[in-house]
């Protein structure tokens, strides 16, 4: 079968990869669809971010959904030709952390499409692959495969909201509305947020903000202090979600933080210097959000039922074979939020 193999910073291959043998309790998947994620970005551009770099050419991609095509034994009650979103999450059951409930702390983690261990875990932009029964939720037939990948960076949204504690009628402020930030607008909303607020340097995204849920955006390009209205008796907001990994976007949302507000961190960046003074005087508490566990199968679960709805942040489906021009696509926020990978 074909896979995108990332080879060096802008060097990404279609080639032939082996597809691994159907053991007992797993499932062969024919992958439809792919989601381009922020990750996959800094691979393609940069070769990883951080101190994470390629050392051995790696599969691609996390955000996958497609059609069972073969069931080991022992694999459940699925059956050839259902439709299912595939968690790229692997956490080993074992160690400390996974018998705390804390999987997404897995000492021992395979996350589809990672360089951050060696040999990397091989990512999941194949035309088939083989996943343990678990990792595979069934997708209703008013769900599309395009749709059925947005469950995993839903996934993070809804974890950032589980870190934030109870929303029902609190006020956010979403800073960044890449997708994920955009998905924070409808995790939020569903976990009952009554007034929700984004901020971006963008008109496109900031326009993507508005159609999945906020009630008001900034463009902070335009509008530097476009944030100054809401900074009046100590500050407007419960929550911030920070979504763009930007200092001056974190920082800069403290005036309109009210004392004792909750920071969601959920943006990866380079290290920040905050004011630490103000943290103590306002009382904030700082959290930070990564990754995500049982959060898939509820992500899934709202799909299904049409109680979100992620088609206006899909913004094309290209075939996998055009992956440069899908990937410039992708990082151009100007024109584009969540480019998906044709693997038919």
């Amino acid at each position: 079968m074909e896979a995108l193999v990332i080879h060096a910073p802008g060097d990404l291959r279609v080639e032939e990869v082996p597809t691994p043998e159907l053991g007992p309790g797993q499932l062969r998947v024919r992958v439809r669809c792919g989601g381009i994620c922020g990750s996959d970005l800094h691979y393609y551009q940069h070769g990883g971010f951080g101190t994470v770099r390629i050392k051995e050419p790696m599969v691609l991609g996390h955000e996958v959904a497609g059609m069972i095509e073969a069931v080991g034994a022992g694999a459940g009650s699925f059956a050839a030709g259902d439709r299912v979103a595939i968690s790229p999450s692997r956490p080993c059951g074992l160690c400390r952390y996974c018998q705390q409930g804390l999987q997404n702390h897995c000492l021992d983690m395979r996350y589809y499409g990672s360089a951050m261990r060696t040999p990397h875990v091989q990512g999941a932009f194949r035309q088939e692959i083989v996943v343990e029964h678990w990792q595979a939720h069934r997708l209703a037939d008013s769900v599309s495969d395009g749709e059925g990948s947005m469950a995993e960076p839903l996934s993070v949204a809804l974890h950032a909201v589980r870190r934030a504690g109870p929303l029902l009628g609190k006020r956010a402020l979403v800073t960044g509305c890449g997708p994920i930030g955009a998905l924070a607008i409808i995790a939020a909303r569903r976990a009952g947020a009554t007034h929700i607020v984004a901020t971006d340097v963008g008109s496109h995204t900031l326009g993507k903000a508005l159609k999945v849920g906020a009630d008001e955006v900034v463009n902070v390009a335009e509008e530097p202090e476009g944030l100054a209205r809401f900074t009046a008796d100590k500050g407007s907001f419960d929550v911030l979600f920070e979504a763009s990994g930007n200092q001056r976007a974190l920082v800069g949302a403290f005036d309109a933080l009210r004392p004792r507000g909750v920071i969601v961190q959920l943006g990866l960046g380079g290290e920040m210097t905050l004011p630490v003074n103000t943290i103590v005087a306002k009382e904030f508490d700082l959290r930070g959000a990564f990754r995500f566990h049982e959060e898939f199968a509820v992500a899934v679960e709202l799909l299904n039922k049409g109680l979100v709805d992620v088609k206006p942040l899909i913004s094309a489906t290209l075939s996998y074979r055009d992956s440069a021009r899908a990937f410039a696509l992708a990082a151009d926020r100007s024109q584009a939020m969540k480019v998906i990978l044709n693997f038919d």
